[in-house]
C-alpha cells in the first residue's frame, strides 16, 4: 500500500469573523467575511526555524502561539518536555492542544494568555519562538530571555513587504540586536494585523528604498524598549525611538 506524501504548506485550523466586514454579510458556509484565526505552519518553515534556534537538551524554551501543538511537541522532542512553555491566547485552541500533547506523550506546558506578556513565572528562558508574526518585539520577550539567548520571530510587512524571520540576541545589559534573515510569511499576533493600505505604504517606502533583500536590514532594541530599525549596519538607523 502506498504511504500518503505530506503536504508542504500551512493548514488553517481556526477562522474568525473579519471585523472589517458588517456582520449581516458574514456566512459561516462559504467562510464569506471570514479570516484565518489560527493555522499551522509549512513544515519546511517550522525545520527552519528550529535550526536557526541552535536547540539542544535541558534549554528552556517559551514558544508564543501553540496553534495545534504540533510544533511544540518538535520543541520538546530537542530539548524535553519538562523545558518547553506554550502560550496561546485562544482558550479552546489551547485545551485541544495541551489534550493532543498529553495524548502524545509530550506534556508541555500550555498556558492560557496574551502571548505578548510571555510567561514570567517560567522565566529566563534560552530561547523564545514565536509562531505569528509581530509589528514589534514585545519588551517581556526580552526581559524574559537569559543573557545570551535568542528570541526568533517572525514580522509583520510593516518595513518589508515579504515579512521577514527576525534572530535577535539578548545581552546582559538588557539590550537586544540581532539581524532579518529571510521572509517568512505568517498569520499576525491578535491585534496587530496590517490592513490593505499600510501594506502598500510599506511596499511603496521599500521600492523607494531599492527593493532590499530583507537580509539587509537589522534591528536594535534598547534596555529602555527603543526599537531601532537599521539597514546593512547598526549605525544606519532608518527609523525608531
Amino acid at each position: 500500500m502506498a504511504v500518503p506524501r505530506l503536504r508542504d504548506g500551512p493548514i488553517v485550523t481556526a477562522v474568525e469573523p473579519d471585523p472589517r466586514v458588517p456582520r449581516d454579510l458574514l456566512d459561516s458556509a462559504s467562510g464569506r467575511g471570514y479570516v484565518s484565526a489560527s493555522s499551522s505552519s509549512d513544515p519546511r518553515i517550522m525545520a527552519r526555524m528550529l535550526d536557526l534556534l541552535g536547540l539542544g537538551p535541558g534549554m528552556r524554551v517559551l514558544e508564543i502561539g501553540t496553534g495545534t501543538g504540533y510544533n511544540a511537541a518538535l520543541l520538546a522532542h530537542l530539548v524535553g518536555a519538562g523545558n518547553v512553555t506554550s502560550v496561546e491566547v485562544d482558550a479552546g485552541l489551547a485545551e485541544n492542544a495541551r489534550a493532543s500533547l498529553e495524548a502524545a506523550g509530550c506534556p508541555v506546558r500550555v498556558v492560557t494568555g496574551d502571548g505578548v506578556e510571555g510567561c514570567p513565572d517560567g522565566a529566563p528562558y534560552d530561547r523564545v519562538i514565536a509562531t505569528a508574526a509581530v509589528r514589534a518585539l514585545p519588551h517581556a520577550w526580552v526581559a524574559q530571555t537569559r543573557p545570551g539567548g535568542i528570541i526568533l520571530a517572525p514580522w509583520a510587512p510593516v518595513f518589508h513587504p515579504d515579512g521577514p524571520l527576525g534572530v535577535v540576541a539578548v545581552g546582559a545589559d538588557g539590550h537586544a540586536e540581532g539581524r532579518f534573515v529571510e521572509p517568512a510569511p505568517f498569520m499576525p499576533m491578535r491585534g496587530q494585523r496590517v490592513g490593505p493600505q499600510e501594506a502598500q505604504d510599506v511596499r511603496e517606502w521599500w521600492q523607494g528604498l531599492g527593493e532590499p533583500a530583507c537580509s539587509r536590514f537589522g534591528l536594535t532594541v534598547t534596555a529602555e524598549d527603543e526599537h531601532l530599525l537599521w539597514m546593512d549596519e547598526p549605525g544606519r538607523v532608518l527609523f525608531g525611538g
